[in-house]
């Protein structure tokens, strides 16, 4: 779709546009030219009113994404440093700012930049071979790209600083339990559904999915009494759309 991609595949399919990472190895790296595609690809699905969802995965190697590519970090400057970590960051504002959900298909090894890819999807489905971690610290570095920042607000500061500093690969069981994942599936029946789950959200109306997500989004930076304000009009709003009641009215004569 749009273009001959380097890094990664894109299909849409029944409203909804599978990105596949395929960097053409065991693991998916997300050095800069990876970033770059997975930016542009992003934006295509934005602008393409067929997109209703959109799924991120790994490709069929072993892996979702294994962060940077060590090799082209090892000669950084300081400043080399500040520029990759700000593109990292500036894909995982776009994909949450995006109108559209994104899931995060974790079909394997989630590392690094990997595990900060899939912490900036809006619903996280793992495979049973799940392995999640941050090893920065064997490494002598962090995560540039927000990690230190999303992963306390995901899974509570006490949590995170356990990631952070024991470098440990946890499996599927262990992140849905400490809420990195939402749901876990066996590897075998993995794809079949994550496409059931993206299938059901591309159904919903659009415009709900996305005042949707913006005000949960929004819901950690604003207080209640905003909220409920923010929360006012994107409800008045959506009563304008004459799609939006035509669904109303065809649920309520089913119920």
């Amino acid at each position: 779709m749009g273009r001959n991609w380097k890094t990664l595949r894109l299909v849409v399919e029944e409203g909804v546009g599978y990105l596949t990472l395929d960097n053409g190895g065991r693991f998916n790296t997300l050095h800069r030219a990876c970033i770059v595609e997975l930016k542009a690809a992003l934006a295509l699905c934005e602008a393409d009113p067929e997109v209703v969802c959109i799924v991120l995965s790994g490709g069929e190697g072993e892996s979702f994404a294994v962060g940077a590519n060590i090799a082209e970090m090892k000669d950084f400057g300081p400043l080399d440093g500040l520029n990759f970590s700000e593109l990292g960051q500036s894909l995982f504002e776009q994909m949450e700012e995006s109108t559209k959900p994104i899931i995060g298909a974790l079909n394997g090894i989630t590392m690094g930049g990997g595990c900060d890819l899939a912490l900036s999807c809006d619903m996280r489905l793992a495979s049973d071979r799940l392995k999640i971690a941050h090893p920065g610290a064997k490494l002598g570095i962090i995560t540039g790209f927000c990690g230190t920042q999303k992963l306390p607000r995901l899974i509570g500061r006490a949590q995170a600083l356990e990631v952070f500093m024991t470098s440990e690969a946890y499996g599927a069981e262990e992140a849905m339990r400490m809420g990195l994942v939402d749901r876990v599936f066996p590897h075998e029946t993995f794809w079949p559904e994550v496409k059931k789950v993206a299938r059901r959200i591309a159904g919903m109306h659009p415009a709900a999915l996305s005042y949707g997500k913006k005000l949960i989004n929004a819901s950690a930076d604003v207080d209640l009494k905003n909220g409920q304000i923010m929360e006012l009009g994107a409800f008045s709003t959506l009563f304008s759309s004459g799609d939006a009641r035509k669904r109303a009215t065809d649920f309520f004569a089913r119920e």
